[in-house]
């Protein structure tokens, strides 16, 4: 696993990330992730609202990668690792709870993602380089 630095907590906490899963067909689907939270120090995870494509691919066993940018400061991270689906757990029921607190549709699933690479997104000579990889 990688650790999230407090730079990349923040940066994710404060701007929209998008996600893409890889359909049995070979599709990608991309979709910003409004729900998407740090869950701990090497984990992010979201609310799978729609059951949708997304959520098919997960399934299906499709990689999933997040990522996000902010525009003003020419700066973003691509978040890679291996998934898993929560919808029966102490986590999926702690995020219902949430949920219903902020008024939101319950999540049919809590998709995982165990971060095991981080890439830069930001502006300049490393872009897409990785940096940090287990």
């Amino acid at each position: 696993m990688v650790a999230l630095t407090d730079d990349m907590k923040k940066f994710v906490e404060n701007n929209l990330c998008w996600i893409a899963t890889v359909g049995k067909d070979g599709q990608l689907d991309l979709g910003p992730k409004m729900s998407l939270f740090v869950l701990d120090d090497s984990h992010l995870a979201y609310h799978e609202r729609t059951a949708g494509q997304h959520y098919e691919n997960l399934k299906n066993g499709s990689p999933l990668v997040v990522a996000g940018a902010n525009l003003a400061e020419k700066k973003g991270y691509r978040f890679r690792g291996n998934v898993t689906l929560h919808t029966d757990d102490a986590i999926y029921e702690a995020r219902v709870k949430v949920a219903e607190q902020e008024g939101t549709k319950k999540p049919a699933c809590v998709p995982v993602l165990e971060i095991t690479e981080v890439q830069d997104l930001s502006a300049g000579a490393k872009a897409g380089t990785t940096i940090e990889k287990n």
